[in-house]
Order: C-alpha cells, then sequence, then structure tokens
C-alpha cells in the first residue's frame, strides 16, 4: 500500500511487484521477532499459570528462575539469528529494494493513445490517430510527426495500420498502409519530397515503456551495510573529522589575531590608524571569518554522518538483543495475568512495542542531533526495559501478583473473549 500509486499504470508483471514486496519484508521481520518473541513468552507462561502449572511446578521445587531458563536460551538463539540477518540479509535486500524502486520510478505507464487527441509519450515522435480500435490495436487516419533527425522536418500519414511491441519489448513497432511520406531540409528551405508507400514499418524506441532492471553496485547507504563495514567507514570519517577539528583550531586563531589586532588599530588610545591599513584589516577579518564558518560547517556536516552510521551499528545490535528483553517482561507478566489467550497477549505486547518502538525512534532523532550518544539513543529501551523485566521477575517471584485486565476485554475482538471465557469454565467445572 505504500508505494501503490508508484506502481499502478506501471505496466509491471506480478513477478517484480512480488520481488519488491519480498525486498521490503525484510526490515519488517526485524521488527516482528522482537514482537513475536513478547506474544510467545506471554502465551506460554499466561496458559501455564491459568491452568496452574506454574504452582504446580513451583510446588514441587522449581523456580520461576529455572522456568526462565530455556526460554532465555531460546531467546539468545533467536537473537543471534537475527543479528546474522540484520548483517547478511537486511543490507543487500534494502539495498535490491533501492534499486528496484529506482527502475520502477524510471518506468513510464504503458502507452495510451486515445482517438483524435496528439500522443507524445514516444520520444520524439509525435503521434494522432483518429480511430482506434482498442481490441485488436488497430488505427485509422493516421498523422505521425518524426523529430528523430532535427535537421529534418518528417510527417507520415496513412489511411491504416497497427502498433505493437517487439517481442524483446524494446521496440514500438508501427505497420502502416496507403499514405505518404513529406519530408523537407531545414538548412535547404527550397526542398522537398513526398513518398507515397502502400506499406511502411517504422520502429520506434520502447524501451521506456518496459521494465528493466539495473544491476547492482550503486553507492549504498547506512541501511546497506553491515555493522562491519560501518564501523570501517566510522573509522575513515572520523580520521577526517579530527583533520576538519585541527583545521577549525588553526582558522580560529588566525581569526582571534586578526580580531584583536583590529581592535588595537582602532582603539581611540591608538596612534597608528590609517585609513588602508583599517580596510585590508576588515576585510581580512570577514574572509577569516567566513572561512572559520565554512570549516564549522563542514565539521558539523562530518559529525551528524558518522553519528547517523553509529546510529545504524548500535540498531543493528539492539533488536536482538530485544528478543532477550521482552522474555524478561513477557515472563513475569505472563504469570500475573494468568491469561494465556492470544488476545491480552496481543494487546500487552502492542503497549510494550509502541514504547519500545517510540523509544527507538526518538533515541535515533535525538542521537542525531546530538542531543546524547548513538549508543544511549538505541540502547536506553533495552537497559529501561530490562531493569522493569528484572524488578518484576523478582516481584513475582518473591510474591503470588494477580494482574486482572477487566478494561481490556472491552477492546479485545469477540471471538477471542468468548473462547477465553470458555476455556476459564472448563478449568472451574471439571
Amino acid at each position: 500500500m505504500k508505494f501503490a500509486d508508484r506502481l499502478v499504470g506501471k505496466g509491471l508483471g506480478l513477478f517484480v511487484i512480488l520481488k519488491l514486496i519480498a525486498f521490503n519484508l525484510a526490515w519488517m521481520v526485524v521488527l516482528v521477532v522482537p514482537m513475536s518473541t513478547l506474544v510467545a513468552t506471554l502465551m506460554a507462561f499466561g496458559n501455564m499459570s491459568q491452568n496452574n502449572e506454574i504452582t504446580i511446578i513451583k510446588a514441587s521445587g522449581t523456580s520461576l528462575y529455572k522456568m526462565m531458563a530455556a526460554p532465555l536460551f531460546a531467546s539468545i538463539v533467536v537473537g543471534y539469528l537475527l543479528l546474522i540477518f540484520n548483517n547478511d540479509v537486511l543490507p543487500d535486500a534494502n539495498h535490491q529494494a533501492k534499486i528496484l524502486m529506482q527502475d520502477i520510478s524510471r518506468q513510464k505507464p504503458t502507452l495510451s493513445l486515445e482517438p483524435g487527441v496528439f500522443s507524445q509519450e514516444v520520444s520524439n515522435y509525435a503521434i494522432l490517430a483518429r480511430e482506434i480500435n482498442q481490441n485488436s490495436n488497430e488505427l485509422g487516419e493516421i498523422t505521425i510527426y518524426d523529430y528523430s533527425d532535427p535537421r529534418e522536418i518528417k510527417v507520415v500519414t496513412a489511411e491504416k495500420g497497427k502498433i505493437y511491441f517487439s517481442k524483446d519489448q524494446t521496440k514500438l513497432i508501427m505497420n502502416l498502409e496507403n499514405g505518404e511520406i513529406h519530408e523537407s531540409d531545414v538548412s535547404k528551405t527550397n526542398l522537398y519530397r513526398r513518398i507515397r508507400f502502400d506499406r511502411h514499418r517504422i520502429a520506434m524506441d520502447g524501451a521506456q515503456f518496459t521494465f528493466q532492471q539495473s544491476a547492482l553496485g550503486s553507492p549504498r547507504g547506512e541501511r546497506e551495510l553491515s555493522a562491519s563495514a560501518m564501523r570501517e567507514i566510522v573509522d575513515s570519517l572520523s580520521i577526517s573529522e579530527a583533520q576538519y577539528r585541527e583545521d577549525l583550531s588553526d582558522e580560529a586563531r588566525k581569526y582571534f589575531y586578526v580580531d584583536s589586532t583590529f581592535r588595537k588599530i582602532t582603539t581611540p588610545t591608538s596612534t597608528a590608524n590609517p585609513k588602508m591599513v583599517y580596510t585590508r584589516l576588515l576585510d581580512r577579518l570577514r574572509d577569516e571569518k567566513n572561512t572559520v564558518v565554512s570549516r564549522y560547517k563542514r565539521l558539523e556536516a562530518k559529525k551528524n554522518e558518522v553519528t547517523k552510521y553509529k546510529v545504524e551499528i548500535f540498531k543493528k545490535y539492539a533488536l536482538p538483543a530485544a528478543c532477550i528483553v521482552f522474555v524478561l517482561i513477557g515472563a513475569p507478566l505472563g504469570t500475573m495475568t494468568k491469561r494465556g489467550g492470544f488476545g491480552v497477549a496481543a494487546s500487552i505486547s502492542l503497549f510494550f512495542f509502541l514504547i519500545y518502538w517510540a523509544f527507538l525512534i526518538g533515541g535515533e532523532k535525538l542521537a542525531e542531533r546530538d542531543f546524547f550518544s548513538a549508543f544511549w539513543g538505541m540502547w536506553s529501551a533495552n537497559i529501561l526495559l530490562t531493569i522493569a523485566g528484572i524488578l518484576l521477575t523478582i516481584k513475582t517471584v518473591r510474591e503470588a501478583v494477580t494482574i486482572k485486565f477487566t478494561w481490556i476485554r472491552k477492546i479485545i475482538p469477540k471471538q477471542f473473549r468468548e473462547s477465553e471465557e470458555d476455556t476459564e469454565g472448563d478449568y472451574e467445572n471439571p
């Protein structure tokens, strides 16, 4: 739906659209996996708590800590696989999606001819057909202005014809019958030629109406690179940043020296105040100021570029770590809610993931504006939710706490609510 306006009327094949969807599914997977981990943990521990299985396990001497060991180990495995996906699959998928969208943007809509209206969709040609059969592509009373050669004026007329694409879809072929070709030379206005024909074929360039995917190899952005590749770029940019900082420091010293000299000469106690020296120092002061401002803007641009890459590096590790964090949150919450249905689990997961996503987006923007470091921008949500998960786990182990989400039942779809009520009844009335 996001790209629908760019795809409609392009004449794209189903395979191209499926490729575009597949490439864009990669970044969705990165967000879905942590959330699905939270949903799965909530449903598993909620079902166990609802069926009193957790109470039985605790009575046998096994604590909640030991029950969480297997899910935590599984979350580590999932997080590691997601980390590999982030570094090996996601960059190439994002790059492929970008190249594909660029090719689609260059693709013109399919050729459309209307009766009695000139069409200039084909480059170097203006085509007029007064009669058009949409089913057979047959045309009647045709007039074509050919601008392919700027030295000639060429007009082709025909009683009827047929238009179609070549087999390789690169040429637009027009077969004409019973017509004339009128030619004249721009440089020699006294020359004129008319050619009559029974049959005539014109081959026009139709590549703009055919989708052709570009080869890979164009420059990649920060979301199209692995963490290791971005670290190399950050190292290189950091060296440039240090050089820019040194240049700025040198130019600033020059500016302050000129400024102090200028102030000394223009003070009332100064005996030397010639107009020529004053003018030259003023011009030099302006030049030095412009140089300092230019050096500062270059330094700021380089810093922003470094921060942008650092944000993406930390994000590649923060999202896989969220799988572990959400197990720490989901296990105690599932135990407290005593609800294992999908409706409650999805509602709680959505709430926590919205918080996490707000921290992630806000941290990214604030880090790029240099409010705090890229690390805190990407890892603040993980750290806060980890602390919350540990506190919830400790509280759940020490006390038998039950959370009742009666208000959530109003927003849960009816079919899920009814299934949960039926399950409850089964266990209460064996």
